[in-house]
């Protein structure tokens, strides 16, 4: 009994299919030997500037930053930021030290890292752009209503000053540009200069903030060097 032959397409047919085998084959083979040289792209790492450094301190076991950009939401950190110290002092043990808490007061909460001197001096000018009345007099402030105790539950910090947290360490990012946009509308406002009163403004500062140029770079910033991003 003999054998069927193959017929030439046929023998073509397995002769293209194994050429391709081979091929793919080359390629994976070749693949390992360029990972095997190094040839591998590094992993992305971000540069390091050093008017960023501020953010870092060796001794510091954990970090945390919040991003805030309303009113409501820079109350919020403020309680948040109390709650992470609490705990992590009741139940971890942890110092007050081996935490690093940064809130950026950015956009619209920009005003709030300001202190009462410029409230009871610009304060129209700032809740207007701010969109932002005292809740109990539905007006424009004439102090930052997170320096005090006498709002209470009226507000998102639920009456815990912000000093309090401030001396506890927690710092404050302070955005440049917006305070620059605030300072403009000021001057408009007084018949001053922007940069007049952006140096005022600057000057006042609520205890543990900084000025920073833009608010969100410094929240770019501080998660590239391991910051746990809170948007509150």
């Amino acid at each position: 009994m003999s054998l069927e032959q193959p017929q030439p397409s046929q023998r073509r047919s397995f002769l293209t299919s194994l050429n391709s085998r081979v091929t793919a084959l080359a390629a994976v083979v070749a693949g390992s030997a360029a990972l095997a040289e190094g040839k591998t792209p590094k992993p992305w790492a971000p540069a390091r500037h050093e008017k960023d450094d501020w953010l870092e301190n060796a001794s510091i076991k954990h970090r945390l930053v919040f991003d805030t950009t309303t009113a409501d939401a820079f109350g919020e950190a403020i309680a948040f930021a109390g709650n992470y110290l609490r705990v992590n002092q009741a139940d971890y043990g942890l110092q007050d030290s081996d935490l690093s808490v940064v809130i950026v007061a950015r956009h619209r909460s920009t005003p709030f890292a300001y202190n009462d001197a410029m409230w009871a001096k610009y304060g129209e000018t700032i809740a207007n752009q701010s969109k932002y009345e005292d809740p109990k007099t539905k007006k424009a402030p004439i102090v930052n209503v997170y320096m005090t105790t006498d709002y209470g539950n009226l507000l998102p910090s639920r009456g815990t000053p912000i000093d309090t947290i401030l001396k506890r360490g927690v710092q404050l990012a302070v955005c440049s540009t917006a305070t620059r946009a605030y300072a403009g509308s000021i001057a408009n406002k007084v018949g001053s200069t922007t940069d007049a009163i952006f140096k005022e403004l600057t000057g006042n500062l609520l205890s543990n903030g900084r000025m920073v140029p833009a608010g969100i770079v410094a929240v770019s910033r501080a998660q590239e060097r391991g910051y746990t991003l809170v948007k509150a």
